[in-house]
């Protein structure tokens, strides 16, 4: 899955509308229009049939989903209060985007991690609260793991049972 992908199955599974998916990525320090947002919203054409520069296709990089995500916490949660010393735009992390889709979501959305494996079962995947810690683990941590496309899939899946369901 690309994050673009992901973006379109996120939309679906919490039932975003094009004005608030403009809004979340204001909020997250990027200026699209709607019809910019849309073309962020289509797939590409696959390589077999051939890559075309007038393709209507705006490729979601790293950096513009983790902004997205930011601004979809920002959009769910209000405004974060900010500290002294503290930057008032988050920093970017650069880490795996399924590690950082579950993680952001998760704190968008105000979910434990009950509510995750919830979600997750309801998508048939069972993974046990160890395994799903060490996916929220940082980089670099001895238990870490990098959350594979499989649950990536499922949990937007389980999303889409449970907000649209």
């Amino acid at each position: 899955m690309d994050n673009n992908d992901i973006l379109i199955r996120l939309r679906y599974a919490l039932d975003l509308k094009n004005t608030e998916m403009v809004d979340i990525f204001k909020l997250g320090g990027i200026e699209l229009s709607k019809d910019e947002v849309m073309k962020v919203l289509t797939k590409s054409m696959d390589q077999e049939e051939g890559m075309n520069e007038e393709d209507d296709h705006i490729h979601c990089d790293d950096e513009m989903f983790e902004s997205f995500l930011n601004g979809f916490i920002t959009f769910k949660r209000g405004k974060r209060e900010i500290k002294p010393g503290q930057s008032e735009k988050p920093e970017l992390t650069y880490e795996h985007v399924n590690n950082l889709l579950l993680k952001k979501v998760k704190i968008a959305l105000s979910l434990t991690s009950e509510d995750m494996i919830e979600i997750l079962g309801l998508a048939d995947v069972h993974i046990t609260k160890g395994e799903l810690g060490a996916i929220f683990r940082r980089e670099g941590h001895k238990n870490y793991r990098i959350c594979g496309d499989r649950y990536a899939r499922n949990f937007l899946k389980g999303l889409a049972i449970r907000y649209r369901g």
